[in-house]
């Protein structure tokens, strides 16, 4: 299933997008796509309301997110956090414009697989536990202001946790209707230009590793958000390629996940 909110800011509801591209409304099942949702069976409720047919359409104005997140980081030795815990603020809607901090001239681009967790999780065994663990999967836009992240502090927190760094979506899709995630296609632009482009079978740590890795350190909870890393190809990696600015367009897409075309615009 694809999981999403849909309606004008603040006003959102739940909605399942079906194969067909249709948007039922999921009210009746749930006030809300969040953590509560996911860690009391909700996936399961809303998939027997989909089956009995009993979930009327809906408006196409989508929107989608988690009620928090926690970013974690591929490391060369250790798939570790990274040094970053991304305040819940930076999450926004697939639609929603993202806003350049005031003063930087650094902010960068990071197409990113977003794991969402569905039970809480501590100290699991391996790799075959964080699989039971996770809900669903979609596609992170992990916006990122080197200046900030990498010279004015020893964490990342600055430089990942300006409001509106991490949209999310156009949905969640249910673990189940991905399967293994390390065969999945990832593609950025940039103005138009191509700028991102790998799989994630060649992450240096696979994802259920980096959950079952992180819930060591971290008691994972419903609605926790990880994202995964992301291919070459952002601006700090190539010497003489402009930031984003307040007029740049973004486009990017997960296979199986979606995509979208993200403005900018100046905080």
């Amino acid at each position: 299933m694809k999981l999403l909110r849909v309606g004008a800011p603040g006003e959102e509801r739940p909605a399942v997008r079906t194969d067909d591209g249709r948007l039922l409304d999921l009210s009746a099942v749930t006030a809300d796509i969040d953590g509560s949702f996911l860690g009391s069976g909700g996936i399961d409720r809303a998939r027997a309301a989909l089956d009995a047919g009993a979930l009327p359409e809906t408006v196409p104005d989508g929107r989608a997110g988690v009620l928090q997140e926690d970013d974690g980081a591929f490391g060369d030795r250790d798939p570790g956090l990274g040094g970053v815990v991304t305040v819940v603020e930076a999450v926004v809607g697939p639609h929603d414009e993202v806003l350049v901090p005031r003063g930087s001239v650094k902010t960068d681009w990071e197409v990113e697989l977003a794991v969402v967790i569905g039970r809480r999780a501590g100290y699991l065994e391996g790799p075959d536990d964080a699989a039971e663990v996770i809900a669903g999967y979609a596609v992170s836009h992990d916006a990122s202001e080197r200046e900030f992240q990498l010279e004015y502090s020893p964490q990342w927190d600055l430089g990942k946790s300006c409001e509106t760094f991490n949209p999310l979506g156009p949905w969640m899709v249910t673990a189940d209707e991905i399967g293994g995630p390390q065969d999945l296609e990832l593609r950025l632009g940039v103005n138009g230009v191509k700028r991102q482009h790998g799989r994630t079978r060649d992450m240096i740590f696979p994802v259920h590793q980096v959950v079952a890795h992180l819930s060591r350190y971290l008691v994972l909870e419903p609605g926790d958000l990880i994202n995964t890393g992301t291919p070459v190809g952002v601006a700090l990696g190539l010497p003489g390629t402009p930031y984003l600015r307040a007029d740049g367009t973004v486009e990017l897409e997960i296979d199986g996940l979606g995509g979208r075309h993200q403005t900018f615009g100046q905080a």
